[in-house]
């Protein structure tokens, strides 16, 4: 059940990357230049007081157990990634833990 649920979870993952994609890929064109959507936009198109609460709730945390390094680089830098690569990424990490084990060959058991 939780196999179904990881695989099904990763491919409205991938469906909403591909939407993306194809979201950017029309407004690139559209407008002549390049235009992608990061992390942080299309959570505030989404729900703004959510992300400004998570902002407010996980900056602190981060600063006291990482020394503030954790939110700077690493937790801006994920904010301004293409949102496409970070739903396309996620979905291929759930679909993997989600897939079916290989059945064994022969007498071997671990």
């Amino acid at each position: 059940m939780i196999r179904f649920l990881f695989r099904f979870i990763g491919l409205l993952c991938l469906a909403a990357a591909f939407v993306l994609v194809v979201y950017d890929g029309t407004k690139s064109i559209a407008g002549n230049q390049l235009f992608i959507t990061s992390v942080r936009t299309l959570w505030e198109l989404i729900n703004a007081a959510s992300l400004q609460n998570f902002t407010e709730w996980f900056r602190p945390l981060v600063a006291s157990y990482g020394a503030g390094f954790a939110w700077d680089p690493v937790m801006l830098a994920i904010l301004s990634a293409p949102s496409w690569s970070l739903l396309g990424g996620l979905g291929i990490i759930l679909i993997l833990l989600g897939r079916k084990k290989k059945p064994l060959i022969g007498y071997a058991r671990p």
